[in-house]
């Protein structure tokens, strides 16, 4: 098994080597995509239950759309169709034929060309609002509250495993309202489900806040949104969820008949997160000797690896091994009795450490013996003798701490990587020696934003949620009265 190459030698590869090596995913034969493998479709799917439960107790259901959409509806909301426009893969022609130059070749039929042409979903607001205006028509009808598990496509021209790929899988929510309070209620319910959901099943720290006008979702009137802090530095947009406000409502015209008789247009949310949320649990949990993952979200919380050199012994320990098991799963807890007589314990070891395995136990004969077990700790690599006896209680406690424990870490890394400054020079030298976020005044421009995205990469990543006193501050860069407190950094 190769060794990884270190996080300070070289970020990028350390991470493409971590996905490939752990069994997470690998390049397709498709540019830009990926296949992901087992071990990384069972986080996946970890996520995906414990946000469907999430979105279900907050009253949605899950509906299916189609994967294409007519261009002529996706041309309807124009400031959304300009957004993606670049990002489109688009469906022309609908059949093959054998080419009579080159045989065993095929070719596009020409006459088989589309009517009108197919856009591969880049996102689902064209074809769920034209599907809404068939199911609205009253108030009785509102709020429609609907979540879309699928894939999408955005013709990525630079694409990392998980982080940006040409097609991923994600989640989209799409709601209906017959006002707008109740649509902005319902957009800051879905960051607060978002950033709930990453901080105590992830262990990952966010901060919430709205996006700047530059950063918007083409289409909406605000994004809002939660923003992570990855240990090489930069930010990764975790989740957004957009005000839509009556934009799509009306460039599908889907009206309602309110309770004072009028034909007014609807309300609209959007909002969602993908398999980049795989790409963020690597990046602000990892190390150099592999994953490490959160008890919450790993496919195996608790590997037990025996070590014995006889029958006798393996059936000794097999025996102990089993009962634990069961008491683990009775738990709800993802246990691996790893028996397999192929491989050596060492070999083993390395393995589950890689693969971010939270808790590893050892059980040998000598451990029988003292009735104990040695108990390995994926987080800070600690080894301690542990009890037999009350041990799946113990096991619980730890991953709890271990849950607890990464989760403080990264709060630790970004309150350390969190810089304040006055001046541009102050902002290079962090972005140039520090990186991480930086916190600035801002004037609220654009044009202010846009230089200093063109002169150093850096971008605003949200405008905080928390009250700021902004009597006398200025902008760093331009000198102009300040109207906000913002985080810079440079981004995924």
């Amino acid at each position: 098994m190769a060794k990884l190459t270190p996080r300070n030698e070289d970020y990028s590869k350390w991470y493409n080597e971590l996905v490939t090596q752990t069994g997470l995913a690998e390049n397709s034969k498709v540019r830009g995509c990926m296949v992901i493998k087992p071990y990384g479709y069972a986080i996946w799917e970890k996520m995906q239950q414990q946000l469907d439960k999430m979105f279900k107790e907050t009253g949605h259901q899950n509906a299916y759309f189609p994967l294409f959409v007519p261009k002529s509806l996706f041309e309807a909301e124009e400031k959304n169709a300009e957004g993606f426009a670049k990002e489109c893969a688009v469906v022309t022609h609908y059949r093959l034929k054998n080419d009579v130059e080159n045989p065993g070749k095929l070719i596009v039929d020409p006459e088989a060309k589309l009517e009108e042409e197919l856009v591969v979903r880049p996102t689902s607001e064209a074809i769920i609002w034209s599907t809404y205006k068939n199911w609205i028509q009253s108030y009785r009808d509102l709020p429609i509250l609907i979540n879309q598990w699928a894939n999408v496509v955005r013709w990525e021209m630079r694409t990392r495993l998980f982080l940006r790929t040409a097609e991923f899988l994600w989640q989209e929510g799409h709601t209906a309202h017959a006002n707008k309070e109740e649509a902005w209620d319902e957009t800051k319910k879905m960051l607060d489900v978002y950033a709930e959901f990453v901080e105590e099943f992830m262990g990952i720290p966010v901060i919430k806040g709205t996006k700047t006008p530059n950063e918007r979702f083409a289409g909406a009137e605000e994004t809002l949104c939660i923003e992570a802090l990855m240990q090489d530095g930069k930010a990764l947009q975790a989740g957004t969820s957009h005000f839509l406000g009556q934009n799509f409502a009306k460039a599908f015209d889907v009206k309602f008949a309110s309770k004072e008789g009028t034909l007014d247009y609807v309300w609209a949310t959007s909002w969602g997160v993908s398999t980049r949320l795989i790409g963020a649990l690597i990046m602000t949990h990892s190390d150099d000797n592999g994953l490490v993952l959160p008890p919450k979200l790993a496919p195996i919380q608790v590997v037990i690896v025996p070590i014995h050199r006889n029958d006798e012994q393996k059936n000794a320990i097999a025996e102990v091994a089993l009962k634990l098991s069961n008491e683990l799963k009775q738990k709800g807890i993802s246990v691996k009795f790893d028996d397999d007589d192929n491989v050596k314990p060492g070999w083993k070891f390395n393995e589950y450490e890689l693969k971010g395995v939270p808790l590893r136990i050892a059980i040998g004969p000598r451990d029988l013996e003292n009735g104990q077990v040695e108990m390995a700790r994926r987080d800070t690599l600690e080894k301690s003798f542990e009890k037999l006896e009350g041990l799946a209680e113990t096991i619980e406690q730890k991953l709890d701490e271990i849950q607890e424990n990464i989760f403080n870490k990264a709060k630790d890394f970004r309150a350390n990587h969190t810089t304040e400054v006055s001046n541009f020079e102050e902002f290079k030298d962090v972005l140039e020696n520090k990186t991480g976020f930086i916190s600035a005044y801002w004037d609220g421009e654009s044009e202010t934003e846009e230089k200093i995205k063109a002169e150093t990469k850096a971008t605003i990543r949200c405008i905080p949620f928390s009250e700021v006193d902004l009597e006398g501050k200025v902008d760093f860069y331009s000198g102009n009265p300040a109207k906000f407190k913002v985080l810079y950094a440079k981004a995924y």
